[in-house]
């Protein structure tokens, strides 16, 4: 209604109490917090601020050093480590009614934060995630009640074998690096289990999602509900899961854990010296910090890749897809552990507290590869603001020339599925280029009319704007995500790689034509991670590439290029074999460089 209500609790009295749940007790408010806590949760809000003087909610004083400030509020245990001081001077209640109202407020499904209202910025940080205050919420609790319970189970674990003799009772406070550092030891057991034990657990996984795919679907429909109004419809595209998309999904993992054994592959062998051989082989890249956005398929897909690669995993989910990544991590990481106990749960971790991407992308010591599945600003923060190699592409601008001898009724079908198949997604053509010997004999007016039948939304670029009266294109360089895209003439086949290089994202790229000689410059000279023959741009893809899935589709020049699987997790090392061989300033040693057959 564009008016904010301001209350002041002193205006505000009332005997009286209030139900915030069905069937529960009547609760009375008792000073401005209780009354916040009521007022948000009749509002439904998603957010509840209540600002203080300190920063948080700590384990004991504020100015005592000792003190720890809590992140995320967990009643059962930090209930009895926090010991609270005198009430406030100017206030009723202090601290402990703060804690009151905003478990109040939790308990209801308002997302409650305590954080200090000294800071100019105080709230825009807390809106925008990053890591300040206390959050209280049921889904942030039971998250680190799972995190602490595994954390004293490790150091009980320790101490049983002696391993740390002095461990100290877990406190619960798992932080990323923790994660990661238990990811990591977790892979190394995972890449030293056999192929065929690697290849159980694939299997395990994708028959657990299948069982429970009812459950999947809820949440994810729940999820869905919960985003409506909130998000564009490209953003709710990428978060719907389909049925048939489960059973994709379990096909996907099988196929991946079908591949053949990716780790330890000689690559090359080479005899130095007369008994000293030396191997280049595969071996894992180590731990992967995944931050996707409203793509909870895409997290049974990374974490198949991460099993089948012995990669261990961070995970980072956009909050619109929790309950579905939620439920989809608990299966698979249930799986793991069922299929292989020396691996256990920790492998892969989903970070569900408010471990912001800022604070994980300074972890560059524990962390190896940071992968963003989202939109360009998400993967141009994480490229700009991290020491951590990054693997991704910021933006999905592909490309597709109808060429003077195209066939029309195949550039018409290949036009409509590389755009209406799936618009919001990253391999969908964003701009067509026609070359202009099609707009006299009336083929370009079949393109466009097939097009248009399909729902399609034509924009201008700055030739056809004027020469078709298209409304003109947002740029040269927009990626619609929708079911729209930009049509524009050209007179050659290098007028339109010209175009490609200086507006493409090097992508997906695809020639329409009947000249295999034409067609084969094309291929040849376009310098894209993908570029296509008379096919859609859609086949731009790691299950369709026969990869079983991907962790998203890499435009970089270095390490891995195009639709990402297990290869593209690998890495190499060396390995040397020898029988007392020493240097000696290269005096006693006859170097032989001699190639071995790899078998």
């Amino acid at each position: 209604m564009n008016v904010v209500p301001v209350f002041n609790e002193n205006d505000a009295i009332s005997k009286g109490a209030v139900q915030t749940k069905e069937n529960s007790p009547k609760v009375p408010f008792w000073d401005n917090d209780s009354l916040a806590a009521l007022l948000a949760i009749e509002l439904n809000a998603d957010l509840l601020m209540l600002m203080t003087d300190v920063n948080g909610l700590y384990t004991g004083a504020p100015s005592d050093p000792s003190s720890k400030i809590i992140h995320t509020y967990c009643p059962a245990i930090h209930d009895p480590l926090i010991k609270f001081g005198q009430k406030s001077g100017g206030g009723r209640g202090g601290m402990t009614a703060k804690v009151d109202a905003a478990w109040l407020a939790a308990d209801a499904g308002v997302t409650t934060v305590i954080a200090s209202g000294k800071g100019g910025d105080s709230i825009l940080q807390v809106v925008s995630g990053q890591l300040v205050g206390t959050l209280f919420s049921h889904e942030g609790a039971r998250s680190f009640q799972e995190q602490h319970d595994r954390k004293q189970a490790k150091q009980k674990k320790d101490k049983e074998s002696g391993a740390s003799k002095d461990a100290q009772p877990a406190s619960g406070d798992e932080t990323a690096r923790e994660l990661a550092v238990a990811a990591r030891d977790a892979s190394r057991v995972l890449q030293n289990l056999s192929s065929e034990e690697r290849e159980k657990i694939l299997e395990k996984v994708a028959a657990e999602l299948e069982k429970h795919e009812e459950q999947i679907l809820a949440e994810n429909e729940a999820d869905v509900d919960a985003a409506e109004g909130k998000i564009d419809d490209q953003l709710m595209n990428r978060l719907r899961l389909k049925p048939q998309k489960i059973k994709q999904l379990a096909d996907g993992i099988r196929s991946i854990a079908k591949q053949t054994e990716p780790l330890r592959k000689v690559l090359s062998k080479m005899q130095i010296a007369d008994g000293l051989v030396l191997e280049k082989l595969t071996s894992p890249i180590g731990v992967l910090l995944i931050i996707f956005e409203a793509r909870p398929d895409a997290l049974p897909q990374i974490a198949a890749l991460a099993i089948r690669s012995g990669n261990g995993l961070l995970l980072k989910g956009g909050k619109e897809a929790s309950r579905s990544n939620a439920l989809l991590h608990k299966i698979i990481v249930e799986a793991v552990a069922e299929a292989a106990p020396s691996v256990g749960k920790q492998l892969i971790s989903l970070i569900t507290t408010r471990q912001g991407v800022d604070d994980l992308l300074k972890l560059d010591d524990v962390i190896d590869l940071a992968i963003p599945r989202g939109g360009n600003a998400l993967v141009s923060h994480i490229q700009h603001n991290t020491r951590i190699p990054v693997l991704g592409h910021a933006d999905g601008i592909c490309h597709l020339y109808v060429d003077a001898r195209a066939d029309i009724e195949m550039a018409c079908s290949i036009a409509v599925d590389s755009k209406t198949d799936y618009p919001a997604a990253c391999n969908a053509v964003e701009k067509i280029l026609v070359h202009s010997e099609l707009g006299r004999d009336g083929r370009l007016y079949q393109l466009q009319t097939a097009l248009r039948e399909a729902g399609v939304t034509m924009h201008g670029g700055k030739r056809s704007a004027k020469e078709l009266g298209l409304t003109p294109c947002p740029s040269d360089r927009h990626e619609y995500g929708t079911n729209a895209l930009t049509l524009e003439l050209v007179d050659s086949m290098d007028e339109a790689i010209d175009h490609i290089h200086a507006n493409g994202s090097s992508h997906t790229e695809c020639i329409v034509t009947e000249d295999e000689a034409l067609a084969e410059q094309f291929l040849r000279r376009v310098d894209s991670a993908c570029v296509f023959h008379n096919a859609t741009t859609r086949f731009a893809d790691g299950y369709r590439f026969g990869l079983g899935a991907e962790v998203g589709i890499s435009t970089s020049r270095i390490h891995a290029r195009g639709p990402v699987g297990v290869e593209g997790l690998l890495t190499t090392k060396w390995v040397m074999r020898g029988k007392g061989h020493t240097v000696d300033h290269d005096t006693s040693i006859k170097y032989t460089h001699k190639p071995l057959p790899l078998q």
